[in-house]
């Protein structure tokens, strides 16, 4: 899975993980995000709600066209915390996903390698709960012609499995439709082969 050059792997829904070491209780939250606004969003709801914790540590990768990631200690001490659950994210192949590691101290000091330890077997316990899915990167693509061009659009849409997702019809039709990253050029050659269509990336 995830080979193609138009499938990314991400998580199905949110799942949690844990663990434990000399007291301390660490609980992994995993997210699928779509941006760095979730991200936030995510972060601060859990802060409210986990508010008496110690730590509350993270890392994202969005992508994965324009790959951009991010990891915070929280307070940890550097290198301890953000990058072993980032590591974790690497290791699974997987995009846009949140895994937010909050830390209930138990009192006794685990050390920089007892910290970064325990970070990344809750990130990797939170993974290995999760349902992991291959999705496609899909490109929009705005269509208008004339009405006596529409039996080759449709025609075109059903034979190339394409998803129309809005339609407007006035004094010319205007389509919107979803395409596979890896046939957006196949798909734009049959439509602007007509000299009648013309396509517009959005």
């Amino acid at each position: 899975m995830g080979t193609g050059n138009d499938t990314y792997l991400t998580l199905e829904s949110p799942v949690t993980g844990r663990f434990r070491d000399r007291g301390s209780r660490f609980i992994a939250f995993a997210w699928p995000v779509e941006s760095e606004e979730a991200v936030k969003e995510r972060l601060s709801q859990l802060k409210k709600k986990y508010h008496d914790a110690r730590h509350h540590c993270y890392a994202f990768r969005l992508g994965p066209e324009q790959e951009l990631y991010k990891y915070s200690d929280g307070g940890e001490p550097s290198g301890t915390a953000g990058r072993p659950i980032y590591e974790q994210i690497l290791s699974a192949g997987l995009f846009n996903v949140l895994i937010v590691v909050v830390r209930y101290f138990g009192g006794v000091l685990l050390g920089t390698g007892g910290l970064h330890n325990a970070y990344k077997l809750a990130a990797r316990d939170a993974i290995e709960h999760a349902r992991i899915i291959e999705k496609i990167i899909e490109k929009q693509l705005t269509l208008s012609f004339g009405y006596e061009h529409m039996n080759l659009v449709m025609q075109t849409v059903n034979r190339e499995h394409l998803t129309i997702i809005n339609q407007q019809f006035g004094d010319s039709c205007h389509i919107e439709i979803r395409v596979r990253k890896d046939m957006i050029d196949k798909v734009i050659g049959i439509f602007t082969s007509t000299g009648k269509i013309n396509v517009e990336k959005i």
